[in-house]
């Protein structure tokens, strides 16, 4: 039976439906339990700031306490006794999404059906390899880690994506493992996730949950800055200069009829409307994944993932998603956004992504194959990983800076100036290679190359501008200076 079936039967007598597997609990507890209240007489002494979050939570108004949360079951695999000798309890650290479950039961299946669930899984990815290996070492050991373990994915990747945490035979918790709150952290009981992730503890409070900062702890930085996307566009302009007045604290909070000032992430991505739920789904109102080399439709990725939303199409998402614009634009502004921003991803997977792995499938046979051993890796990987991205996720957030300077431009500077020059010294090599098969290759990639640079998208670099390229830069020019230079 689990933890807080079996506490809240034995000192309330409640009524609770199905079986002794994951249920909902039918009510709160009518009063706190005497576990609960012996846990905060000696945490008081000890740990009181937890205690004072949790008693400004609504956990503490619903008499739900910390032996409620914390209980464990015998053979569960972080559990052990704590407490003062004759009144010990079994307890474990780790609140998993599994134990939050048993009264969160629809929201943590949500959850369980995301991407965010499924954030752990890069500790097999390339993003890895790059701070197990060639940013990090094997220096950081640990019981669980005797071989050794790199310290900046502990500190790094980790800490947003969530670790494999390892229970050491004494009960207690693999360092290089926890603390970690990553969103996709494995847990010992096999769950995955973080509620604690976004629901900080104790307080467990919705009004951080909604709040974009606490999103900007992991959507930062050179691959995916949502953060500072939606701190330039007009979304975070307004929330910053006026979020006292959004009522983020609020239990009913529907934009367009609680707060109509600005939208934060939670608002766009889970939050309820007029005619929808919340849902701890967040990819559930999004109609392109941008994380790829080239972008592609969310049910696409989420079957790759075995998630069961692969069964919903992008455009139903999409739909989803507009009916959250619709709370403060009309029609015309909201097809008019998605048809901009559709075309910055159609620019940049024609022109950068496609292209660019083409170039990196017939270069391979010329590098070295250690991966990340050539500059043109890092080059290729700062493309889509970085610019790529950067420029996709600022057309989604209306973020133009970023879409454009650390976008766009970031892209084409690099491209031009950094992987073609690359490509042509593979080329140059191989070509004065003794090995005939280095030399094919060689040739192989100048087709390719020349293919590319000679394309519509490319042809300027090499002088040969269309003529309808230069016809639109003509009629612009004219344009500015008949309306401007008078």
């Amino acid at each position: 039976m689990n933890k807080i079936i079996r506490s809240i039967i034995l000192l309330f007598s409640l009524t609770f439906l199905g079986s002794s597997a994951l249920a909902s609990v039918s009510e709160a507890p009518k009063q706190m339990s005497e576990e609960s209240k012996e846990c905060t007489t000696c945490h008081q002494k000890n740990d009181n700031a937890v205690v004072q979050q949790w008693g400004d939570s609504l956990h503490y108004r619903a008499n739900v306490g910390c032996y409620e949360c914390h209980a464990a079951d015998e053979g569960d695999t972080d559990a052990f006794l704590h407490g003062e000798k004759g009144n010990k309890k079994l307890i474990s650290i780790i609140v998993s999404p599994r134990d939050c479950a048993n009264c969160h039961e629809v929201e943590v299946k949500q959850t369980e059906e995301s991407h965010h669930a499924k954030a752990g899984r890069i500790l097999g990815s390339l993003d890895n390899l790059l701070a197990e290996v060639i940013e990090g070492n094997s220096a950081f050991v640990t019981e669980g880690f005797p071989g050794g373990n790199s310290a900046a994915a502990v500190n790094g990747c980790w800490q947003c994506h969530g670790s494999q945490v390892k229970v050491l035979e004494d009960g207690s918790l693999d360092p290089a493992t926890w603390p970690n709150t990553g969103i996709g952290r494995i847990n010992p009981d096999g769950s995955e996730g973080s509620c604690t992730a976004c629901h900080s503890r104790h307080s467990f409070s919705v009004e951080q949950a909604r709040a974009p900062e606490t999103c900007g702890k992991c959507h930062m930085g050179p691959d995916h800055p949502h953060i500072e996307i939606y701190n330039e566009s007009k979304h975070g302009i307004q929330y910053a200069s006026q979020k006292e007045q959004l009522g983020m604290d609020k239990a009913k909070w529907i934009p367009g009829e609680d707060y109509s000032i600005a939208p934060t992430c939670s608002t766009c991505h889970m939050g309820a409307t007029k005619d929808q739920d919340v849902t701890h789904n967040v990819g559930l109102r999004i109609s392109w994944n941008n994380r790829p080399p080239v972008s592609i439709r969310p049910e696409v990725s989420d079957k790759k993932m075995g998630l069961a939303s692969q069964s919903i199409d992008w455009q139903t998402r999409r739909d989803n998603m507009q009916d959250v614009c619709s709370a403060c634009h009309s029609d015309d502004y909201v097809d008019n956004f998605y048809l901009q921003y559709d075309g910055l991803i159609e620019l940049y997977n024609e022109k950068f992504a496609k292209p660019g792995l083409k170039l990196m499938k017939a270069a391979k046979p010329l590098m070295n194959p250690v991966k990340f051993s050539n500059k043109l890796d890092f080059v290729w990987f700062e493309l889509w990983h970085h610019e790529g991205r950067r420029a996709r996720h600022g057309a989604s957030m209306m973020g133009p800076d970023i879409t454009h300077w650390e976008g766009t431009y970031d892209l084409a500077k690099n491209f031009y100036t950094e992987m073609v020059p690359e490509l042509k010294e593979l080329i140059h090599e191989g070509e004065s290679s003794f090995s005939e098969a280095k030399q094919k290759q060689a040739h192989h990639l100048k087709a390719v190359l020349d293919e590319v640079l000679n394309s519509d998208n490319h042809k300027w670099f090499l002088g040969k501008m269309t003529e309808k390229q230069k016809a639109i830069r003509a009629r612009a020019t004219k344009d500015f200076k008949s309306q401007f230079e008078k």
